[in-house]
């Protein structure tokens, strides 16, 4: 495994780990996402399916491409979401988390993705001397963590927002899950 597919691996899993902190306040300090926040949710998902092509296919620009782009859309439905709190006497949607709400935090972190994502890019080393597609039985150790930590994610968000939301849209201000009633 080279090196670029060891660190899109370890962004694969600071991404799941992300996406882990959400569920758990979901879950834990029962604070329900708003669809703006299920929205960003998406975006780091997006941004996580470039990085997860390099470490199965290899470093490719058309993945980093696709992250990045992903990231400038979840960064840009984060931005609207802090736009919309920002206005005097508007409340925000959610418990700080070091001086911070979620919006803002996602905000802050699409901005480091597209920024990493930009100067990894920029490495051409990385797109010679390709391995080819390494299937998940043949990657090493930290490949298989992360794709596995990061499919299980993915899996449980799915099924959280079914659950939030159910087959139709997703309500503004969530109080309850929609499969409880």
């Amino acid at each position: 495994m080279s090196v670029y597919r060891k660190l899109n691996a370890l962004g694969l899993i600071v991404i799941s780990g992300m996406l882990c902190f959400a569920l758990l306040d979901q879950f834990v300090a029962h604070e329900l996402p708003c669809p703006l926040c299920l929205l960003q949710r998406v975006g780091f998902v997006a941004v996580g399916m470039g990085v997860l092509f390099n470490v199965m296919r290899g470093p490719r620009p058309a993945h980093y491409s696709f992250s990045m782009l992903a990231a400038l859309v979840g960064g840009a439905v984060a931005l609207r979401q802090v736009s919309l709190h920002v206005i005097p006497g508007t409340p925000p949607y959610g418990a700080p988390f070091l001086g911070y709400h979620f919006y803002t935090w996602a905000f802050i972190w699409f901005a480091v993705a597209l920024t990493v994502l930009a100067v990894i890019t920029s490495f051409a080393r990385q797109y010679v001397n390709d391995d080819g597609f390494l299937p998940l039985t043949r990657q090493p150790w930290l490949g298989k963590i992360a794709v596995i930590m990061f499919l299980i994610i993915i899996a449980v968000n799915v099924l959280s927002t079914f659950a939030l939301c159910g087959p139709g849209v997703c309500p503004d201000n969530p109080v309850s899950y929609w499969i409880f009633g």
